[in-house]
């Protein structure tokens, strides 16, 4: 099986060269003080980034870790959380919320829509013994997008603190921390930010480091600790344990480039392609999965896969004939729904053509009623205008 020639996937996604150059650059000694300064100097990058002037942690691992970390640290048998439910990854998140013994009120919305901030106040209100919201920014197998804008100063006006996933959206879409309320704040470096899969993102306000050091529970000389990394590293300078040198690296390196380009412009590109694709796919007689364009998110579109056509079928036919890779879906959405990512490069340049034109076709190639070339001249169209405007 040959290696695609497009990854236009959810992500991980492609690097560029420069991240790439640092991905293969020598493995450095972790207390080599080069190497603790751009530690500490990507830090500040990511902070940059998630627009806050608090603490960023970079730990060790998937952001799963990060999101897992976030909910030990303040969630105990006493805690009673609303789950913000619009997808399968704020459904899993629950399911986690339950395991540590909290008490969790959920609300539910369509996953091709998104939570509605009237919703969280009334539930706010109802239910005040809630001390922790969850919800997820970016529900990326549903390509849609909550408003985390409005939920987190809510959240916060009523004494509630905020898990916010943004793991796929951070560098695609507007994230501003501070300004939002949002006390724990978590991304991963292999969505928009195109690096490499293996490290959380954790921006971790004021008060929740306030609340993990009244928490007994919170985990300590753990791999799960936040509190770990805030004594050795930000107190002491060493780490708690090895840092993945090169994933550091390759980190700092897609920070530079987001930074050196601009957040705005940055952000603006991933939303101009997902606009263009989304329009094509329309033009072309296919129909993205967001119930609308208020609520699609700028990373990914996600495609409702016609009736009588397997969705499996369809990825293995864009990939094997076409050279293209698009993602599948994840949990109930299985079957239901294919992907093309907008992430880092593939928010570039004539990408979301290539991806609209391959799976616009794939359909037309197994039965689909399509418009190839409707798809794909009016995707060329709206990215032309977006670069004149």
């Amino acid at each position: 099986m040959r290696a695609p020639a497009f990854t236009l996937t959810a992500g991980p996604v492609a690097a560029s060269p420069r991240v790439l150059a640092a991905l293969g650059s020598q493995i450095e000694y972790d207390y080599d003080p080069i190497f603790l300064e751009r530690f500490r100097a990507t830090q500040r990058k990511v902070a940059q980034i998630f627009r806050t002037e608090g603490d960023v942690v970079l730990m060790q691992g998937e952001a799963v870790l990060g999101l897992e970390a976030a909910a030990l640290g303040i969630v105990t048998p006493a805690t009673t959380c609303l789950n913000l439910v619009s997808g399968v990854y704020s459904k899993w998140f629950g399911e986690r919320l339950r395991r540590l013994g909290a008490t969790v009120v959920e609300h539910e919305v369509p996953f091709n829509s998104a939570v509605d901030p009237a919703d969280v106040e009334a539930l706010l209100v109802a239910h005040p013994q809630v001390s922790v919201v969850a919800v997820v920014h970016c529900e990326t197998p549903s390509g849609t997008l909550n408003p985390i804008r409005e939920i987190g100063p809510l959240a916060r006006a009523h004494g509630a603190m905020v898990i916010c996933d943004v793991v796929s959206s951070l560098g695609g879409s507007d994230v501003r921390v501070d300004e939002w309320g949002l006390d724990f704040c978590v991304s991963g470096p292999q969505k928009c930010l195109a690096s490499t899969p293996g490290l959380s993102l954790v921006a971790v306000s004021d008060r929740a480091w306030e609340a993990m050091h009244a928490n007994p529970a919170a985990p300590r000389r753990s791999y799960l600790s936040l509190l770990d990394w805030q004594t050795a590293w930000e107190q002491e300078g060493r780490f708690p344990y090895t840092p993945s040198v090169t994933d550091v690296l390759g980190l700092e390196a897609a920070c530079d480039e987001v930074l050196e380009e601009g957040l705005e412009a940055v952000i603006a590109r991933h939303e101009n392609a997902a606009r263009a694709a989304r329009a094509g796919l329309r033009a072309g007689g296919v129909e993205p999965w967001a119930a609308s364009e208020e609520v699609a998110a700028s990373c990914v579109t996600s495609i409702t896969v016609p009736d009588g056509i397997d969705e499996a079928e369809l990825r293995m036919l864009v990939r094997n004939r076409y050279g293209v890779v698009i993602s599948g879906a994840q949990g109930e959405l299985v079957g239901k729904v294919v992907r093309i990512g907008h992430m880092g490069i593939a928010s570039t340049s004539l990408y979301p053509l290539v991806g609209v034109s391959a799976v616009v076709q794939a359909l037309g190639d197994l039965g689909a009623a399509v418009d190839v070339g409707a798809a794909s001249a009016t995707t060329l169209a709206a990215l032309a205008e977006r670069a004149s405007a």
